[in-house]
């Protein structure tokens, strides 16, 4: 390498990563989530008013959630405190608050923010050290997650906070982040370096700005000391095959080691499903992420065949939320091993399946009146729940009666699947309803 070469890659090493180099500064200069930053939308009207209340940012990874965060401190000059919840206890929560309840800002009337990145991983405990100094005003939160808040952030927080959704960044999004560091970059603006293709860029990046910035990086660095930089899909390739770690959590190989373990799971090999199990807590997974998987798994995969797999993967869900890695590893391996090596059926799946593709084409067939509730003197006289009988009343507690709309007569959704515990449901469906041929 020559000698420029090597002054190229020491003035880059001198420098933060590129993502950090490129972090927006102002909601102008931020590309994506138009539906809440653009004019006229929620955010920026809050913003723009300085009528600022605490707002949860759900979104995938690399999206903008931290950059947001700072900018809306930044735009309204408020200041701000920032938390991982990786890392941060109890303790580390009521100093925060501390600071902010003696900071000046907090005295003008105007409330520090405090950003928590992946709140979803704070424990209860940690989110009710929250509660009281979000409720009187101390602190206006915001927060980060890449998971359902609905699930992982409790109620009486999650009442007191707006929750927006954030989006994958399309191509276009990509090609203008591309466009900018290529152009502004202190380091990539002196090079030489032209785009052929940005299809393999953009399908590697998945949506996520930081890591198509990483990419770029990469892809530029390999040519330190070139006069010329070539970006095509085997070029972006070929260096990410060099230099991406072989397991990243937010990126293509997570979606290949869950598919896998999904996939070992269903076709009944314990030892797969495991060693993939082992791979993703190796690689820094989120345990809750994986019990979710089960709980899906238990559902659609082996489903009616032993009915008792799906309550063990939700007691697998709660165990793993109350008492955390590493001691969360021996629940999930239990229940993995549980899933796999269970009878499969995918009725259950398949049954509603085809029930919805119906209903979308039936949303307009009437519900027999004796079906329909009755709750008024009129509604008797019109005939609802007229010649409706009540099952319990009947021998065996079964009452030959059409619950189908009048156009669905015999139209069967339910298959059962070949396995013990079905064989006996068909037995006894096909002794109460012959008309459906089980």
């Amino acid at each position: 390498m020559d000698r420029i070469g090597q002054d190229e890659i020491g003035r880059s090493r001198m420098l933060p990563p590129l993502p950090e180099r490129m972090r927006p500064q102002n909601l102008d200069a931020y590309v994506g989530q138009q539906h809440l930053i653009g004019p006229g939308c929620i955010l920026r009207n809050m913003i723009e008013s300085g009528n600022l209340s605490s707002f949860i940012l759900w979104g995938p990874p690399g999206v903008g959630k931290t950059t947001l965060s700072r900018i809306v401190a930044k735009s309204l000059g408020r200041e701000f405190h920032t938390l991982s919840a990786v890392s941060a206890g109890v303790k580390e929560v009521r100093e925060v608050i501390d600071r902010a309840r003696s900071s000046s800002l907090f005295s003008s009337g105007e409330s520090p923010i405090l950003f928590i990145d992946e709140i979803h991983r704070f424990s209860k405990s940690q989110q009710d050290a929250l509660l009281g100094a979000v409720e009187d005003g101390t602190v206006v939160l915001i927060g980060a997650t890449t998971e359902n808040p609905s699930f992982e952030v409790i109620t009486p927080l999650l009442s007191r906070c707006q929750v927006f959704v954030l989006k994958s960044l399309v191509s276009e999004d990509l090609q203008k982040l591309l466009d900018r560091a290529l152009k502004e970059d202190v380091i990539l603006k002196t090079r030489n370096i032209k785009v052929l293709e940005t299809e393999a860029l953009f399908r590697y990046s998945g949506g996520d700005a930081r890591k198509l910035l990483n990419i770029v990086e990469i892809v530029t660095g390999a040519f330190a000391g070139k006069p010329e930089i070539i970006i095509d899909n085997q070029t972006v390739t070929e260096c990410l095959q060099e230099n991406v770690a072989v397991y990243d959590k937010n990126g293509e190989m997570h979606y290949d080691i869950i598919s896998a373990f999904i996939k070992s799971i269903r076709g009944s090999d314990p030892n797969a499903a495991v060693y993939y199990l082992a791979r993703m807590l190796d690689g820094g997974e989120d345990p809750l992420f994986i019990a979710r998987r089960l709980c899906i798994s238990a559902a659609e995969d082996v489903g009616l065949a032993n009915p008792n797999a799906l309550l063990l993967a939700e007691a697998t869900f709660r165990i793993v939320h109350n008492i955390g890695m590493p001691e969360a590893r021996i629940p999930l391996s239990e229940c993995t091993i549980y899933l796999a090596s269970s009878a499969k059926s995918n009725s259950a799946y398949m049954a509603i399946n085809q029930a919805l593709e119906v209903a979308k084409q039936t949303s307009d067939a009437p519900v027999p009146l004796y079906l329909r509730n009755a709750p008024t003197k009129l509604m008797e006289e019109l005939g609802y729940a007229d010649g409706y009988k009540y099952a319990h009343d009947y021998p065996g507690h079964f009452a030959d009666l059409e619950f189908m709309p009048e156009k669905l007569k015999e139209h069967r959704f339910y298959d059962p699947a070949d396995n013990k515990h079905e064989d006996g449901l068909r037995s006894r469906l096909s002794s109460l309803w012959p008309k459906y041929k089980y």
